[in-house]
């Protein structure tokens, strides 16, 4: 079994292979938002999307690692991390049934705030002032872009809330194994657990797509997982998790793009706004991070 890579300083192609992991997560997001509007069930459209990561990670890997891919340096903490992984994809997936993918996608870019506030607990990190008020600071983005008492309110951004803390939970338990897990390990449980766990569901309740369309988003929405998780992995693998954090908001564009080429919807005001202040935050949390001691 080979050890975790060594990390190499190429921050220019980590920077760049972050960016195309961002546009990867997108088309995850508007694949599955796409297949269940042509009909097929949620917790299908999940299983296709692990099912496809999960044999793109093989054919990548298996040919170098061999079966010790799937030794894990910490299989209880590795099921866990996958189980969370799992668990925010139904979660998003499901909400993409009822709400624009602009509005899950900024939402969810409070993921640095919840990673904050969870921390404390979890990972014993102290957390000054500054970055408490950022925290606060960044939900009032996230109840402008929900807006509650209004209209445009739906109960389904409870699920984007709920996918948020799962996957929160997620990258705090990834980065307990920083340097212990190699990318492929991570890779094939990641996707394995979720094909697994979600097998015996899907059988009953299976659609096959009615068009050459549908087969085809199918089939990529699992590479588009695969090529996406890989390249994020690699990106860290090259730069500093600070330097690569902020790429992530490059999903907000790609996402609005998406919105409007393939489902003809715009990003309302409300969610623009809601996004730049969720942004903000985030950013001002990664300065702050920046600056801690090493």
């Amino acid at each position: 079994m080979r050890p975790p890579a060594p990390k190499q300083e190429r921050p220019a192609l980590g920077v760049l292979l972050m960016a195309l992991a961002v546009m990867f997560f997108t088309c995850i997001d508007t694949s599955a938002k796409w297949l269940m509007m042509a009909g097929l069930p949620p917790l299908q459209v999940v299983f296709c999307r692990y099912l496809g990561h999960f044999l793109t990670a093989l054919v990548v890997f298996l040919p170098t690692e061999g079966p010790g891919l799937f030794r894990s340096a910490n299989w209880k903490l590795q099921f866990l991390r996958s189980s969370f992984l799992l668990g925010s994809t139904i979660l998003n997936f499901t909400a993409f049934s009822y709400l624009p993918i602009t509005v899950n996608t900024t939402i969810q870019f409070a993921g640095p705030i919840m990673i904050t506030l969870l921390s404390i607990p979890l990972l014993g990190e102290k957390v000054g002032i500054s970055r408490v008020l950022a925290v606060c600071i960044g939900f009032v983005g996230v109840l402008i872009v929900m807006q509650p008492w209004g209209a445009q309110f739906h109960p389904a951004m409870f699920l984007i809330l709920a996918a948020l803390v799962c996957s929160s939970l997620y990258f705090i338990l990834t980065r307990k194994l920083a340097g212990r897990e190699r990318n492929a390990t991570h890779q094939v449980w990641g996707s394995g657990v979720a094909v697994i766990a979600l097998l015996p569901f899907v059988l009953s309740l299976w659609r096959w797509p009615d068009s050459m369309a549908g087969w085809a988003v199918m089939i990529v929405i699992g590479i588009f997982g695969a090529l996406g998780h890989i390249s994020a992995t690699r990106a860290h693998g090259m730069a500093d998790a600070s330097l690569l954090a902020p790429i992530v908001y490059l999903q907000l564009l790609f996402a609005s793009i998406a919105g409007v080429l393939v489902f003809s919807t715009w990003p309302t005001i409300w969610t623009l706004i809601g996004g730049l202040v969720i942004i903000g935050s985030g950013l001002f949390i990664w300065h702050r991070e920046r600056l801690q001691p090493q």
